[in-house]
């Protein structure tokens, strides 16, 4: 870790912190009532400890074997780290993700809440969720239907699982507004308080829209590292990098 990483991130962090507190001066809020969720999924420790060094506390991962590879050791190197899960959870990891995981924002269907609440019970600890929205109706995404997702709510909340609010992705290359102002209505129904909406290249419209946990990667990282390419068997040919999404 060098001087130059650590001024840099601490220049991004800045550079972030006074564009969250201009878009939440637009709705009347303080830009200190938005969660930032550094989004770290792919990056090692080594990327992540300039951050940590700047002061940020909020973490989000996508996988929850990254994460277990990552953070035990950097939360004994840091204090008052709080890590997010923000990816897609399978069924079968949900223990691992209740040990692990402060707050978990992809609980979308009804078996993963069964198995959500089986673990807690074990653990005897709740972990607040958010539940995720397929706002877009896409078929690729994760995330409730938007008509499932009052059912979905009300059983959670019979399991005894702390629901903070919702979260969604919106459709790529649309104009996100009108899926952020759905989110947020859909919330206000439930008596919900928290959003869970936006990211690197939409944070600004999700904030002026109700955000309240905004999840940015790109922007505090910059591009995440391409994972690269096996060699072919033969051992011809070279090692290439996949373009990164």
């Amino acid at each position: 870790m060098t001087t130059d990483s650590l001024i840099d991130a601490a220049e991004r962090l800045a550079t972030l912190r006074d564009s969250i507190d201009r878009a939440a001066r637009l709705t009347d809020r303080s830009g200190d009532a938005i969660n930032l969720i550094a989004v770290s999924k792919t990056h090692d420790a080594d990327a992540i400890r300039p951050l940590l060094h700047a002061g940020q506390r909020i973490f989000g991962e996508n996988r929850v074997q990254e994460a277990q590879d990552k953070w035990p050791a950097l939360r004994e190197e840091f204090s008052g780290v709080e890590l997010h899960l923000v990816g897609q959870l399978q069924s079968n990891k949900a223990a691992d993700a209740v040990a692990l995981f402060d707050v978990i924002h992809g609980l979308d269907r009804p078996s993963l809440l069964t198995a959500l609440a089986k673990a807690m019970d074990a653990a005897g600890k709740r972990v607040p969720c958010f539940i995720q929205v397929n706002i877009g109706a896409e078929e690729q995404k994760g995330g409730a239907p938007v008509a499932d997702t009052p059912a979905l709510i009300a059983a959670a909340r019979d399991a005894d699982i702390p629901i903070l609010g919702l979260m969604c992705v919106p459709p790529a290359d649309i104009e996100a507004a009108p899926f952020f102002a759905l989110l947020a209505k859909m919330a206000r129904e439930e008596g919900l308080p928290r959003l869970s909406m936006g990211m690197s290249g939409d944070y600004e419209t999700a904030i002026m829209l109700g955000a309240t946990d905004i999840r940015v990667g790109t922007a505090l990282f910059g591009q995440r590292p391409s994972p690269a390419r096996p060699v072919p068997a033969s051992g011809r040919g070279m090692l290439r990098n996949s373009r990164a999404k």
